[in-house]
């Protein structure tokens, strides 16, 4: 943009942990009154670009000017001071404080050095440019995922930010939900203000974005006007070589196999209500439901990680009653959750700590001792086998893209072949490359017997992978379909008649619908 300061200038900028670079010499400048695209297989550095525009990270070599000077010490802190707010992929709440405070933690309104309680005042202009329908008083420890990452970014608007990054921001959101945000971020351009848009969806970075840049193993492939991108295009650059999307995995046929789970009539305090489902041996079953709609909650009833209340189940022809999570473990029944920071993974802990985890009783010795060698030789059969980016077995989990990170959640169950697996939101937050792998990965593990239970917010996926889907509403399933015969379409309009009136709707066809 000839003649105009940028609001953001980086120059010869890099970044390693632990001696191992994620990013090199990167030059990017970001102007103001535009909405910048970043993309990248998870891995490249995008993440760590925009936490180092937000002043989360220092970066190793280069500099950082924002509003023409150089910024010295950086910290999110310092970054705000100056007008710059990130909006984390992993979300930054306090569990414990209500929708309101957590928006405005940090730049509460005092009165004479006493809070003045103004917050949820304060939120109301907020919510109506969103759009989000949200309770200002809830508690962030009693909402779904969806709805703390909506929080996450009203706390970003909340602070008046010139340049607001915003990584992964749609990853829970529902379309129309992800639509709205959109024209928020239009309005903010249009205001003179300056949005850098992290994110795996190429369609809504197509969608919205001025600029795209492309980032491929921590170099800068190219940053180019959005209107001469396709979809094609950006795939090719971030994955090299030519490559494009490539399709699902062929999807095998199931000869008659045994019932590994049996579900009738389930029931819990968490909303789930009368829900019944079956999963053979090999086969890949998909959830299908609107955000809100109950499909973990059934998920948490059949491992037992909530209390049922009502129902039976049979695991592998046995009957299962008094579940607990470590007693599921022990019957090879597994679940990866979608919150993988504050249900999946120990951040503290390296990757082959994380991976071996639930599997301990493997790598011990006569003695009791954990022999170290054979856990670090395992986890890095499985680092290979997902392509986990850095490599090292002795690396902090917390130091990984967080696509990286959900491959280690996803190795730590595939270590051993379970018997049933529940995959809540397996490729959540992760690019394209990334999630190839993954779907391959679920394949090959139904491919070994393994009755799989895929939850995800994206029809298309388990209308891609899944031999049969049933539709969920309310806590309750439905209706059952065949993903080879139904389009995204047909179960979009059958789940919003059944979100409309789920009484009169149970046992519809969805071709009816």
């Amino acid at each position: 943009m000839t003649g105009i300061e940028p609001s953001i200038r980086l120059r010869g900028v890099g970044k390693s942990f632990a001696g191992i670079s994620v990013l090199r010499k990167i030059d990017l400048d970001i102007y103001p009154g535009e909405i910048l695209g970043l993309v990248g297989e998870n891995g490249a550095g995008k993440s760590t670009l925009g936490k180092i525009v937000g002043g989360y990270y220092a970066a190793s070599e280069g500099t950082v000017e924002a509003f023409g000077s150089d910024v010295g010490v950086w910290s999110p802190k310092e970054a705000l001071e100056r007008g710059v707010a990130i909006m984390h992929q992993e979300l930054q709440l306090v569990p414990e404080l209500t929708v309101a405070e957590n928006v405005f933690l940090g730049i509460e309104e005092h009165l004479h050095g006493v809070l003045a309680r103004t917050e949820q005042s304060r939120l109301v202009p907020i919510v109506e440019s969103t759009g989000f329908e949200i309770d200002p008083a809830a508690k962030i420890t009693d909402l779904p995922i969806a709805d703390r990452q909506k929080i996450e970014i009203m706390r970003a608007l909340a602070r008046d930010a010139k340049v607001i990054v915003m990584d992964e921001p749609t990853s829970s959101l529902t379309s129309d939900e992800a639509d709205r945000l959109h024209v928020t971020m239009r309005n903010l351009r249009a205001a003179g203000g300056t949005i850098v848009y992290v994110s795996h969806f190429l369609e809504n970075i197509l969608q919205v974005c001025d600029r795209i840049t492309v980032l491929r193993d921590g170099d800068l492939v190219r940053t180019a006007p959005a209107s001469g991108e396709t979809k094609e295009s950006l795939v090719s650059a971030m994955l090299g070589g030519g490559k494009t999307e490539l399709p699902f995995p062929e999807r095998k046929e199931l000869r008659m196999s045994r019932t590994l789970l049996d579900a009738k009539g389930l029931s819990s305090s968490n909303g789930t209500r009368n829900a019944s489902l079956r999963i053979d041996a090999g086969e890949i079953v998909g959830l299908i439901g609107l955000v809100g709609s109950g499909r973990s909650e059934i998920a948490r009833t059949l491992i037992g990680a909530d209390d049922s209340t009502g129902g039976e189940m049979l695991l592998d022809g046995v009957q299962y009653d008094n579940r607990s999570l470590s007693e599921s473990t022990k019957r090879g029944f597994v679940m990866v959750p979608e919150d993988r920071r504050k249900q999946g993974l120990i951040m503290t802990l390296r990757l082959s700590s994380n991976m071996t985890l639930p599997h301990l009783s493997t790598f011990a010795s006569r003695f009791g001792w954990i022999e170290g060698r054979g856990e670090r030789d395992k986890a890095q059969e499985v680092i290979g086998h997902f392509d986990i980016r850095p490599s090292d077995p002795n690396g902090n989990v917390m130091n990984l893209s967080g696509g990286n990170q959900q491959k280690v959640l996803l190795g730590k169950w595939f270590l051993k072949d379970p018997k049933v697996a529940i995959l809540d939101e397996p490729s959540r937050g992760v690019d394209v490359g990334a999630r190839q792998r993954i779907h391959e990965a679920i394949a090959e593990l139904a491919g070994k017997g393994t009755g799989v239970l895929l939850i995800s917010s994206e029809i298309e996926e388990i209308l891609g992978l899944a031999h049969r889907a049933y539709l969920v509403s309310t806590g309750t399933v439905y209706d059952e379909v065949d993903p080879r015969e139904t389009s995204v379409d047909e179960v979009l309009r059958a789940l919003f008649h059944l979100q409309d009136d789920s009484s009169s709707s149970a046992g519809e066809s969805v071709h009816n619908a």
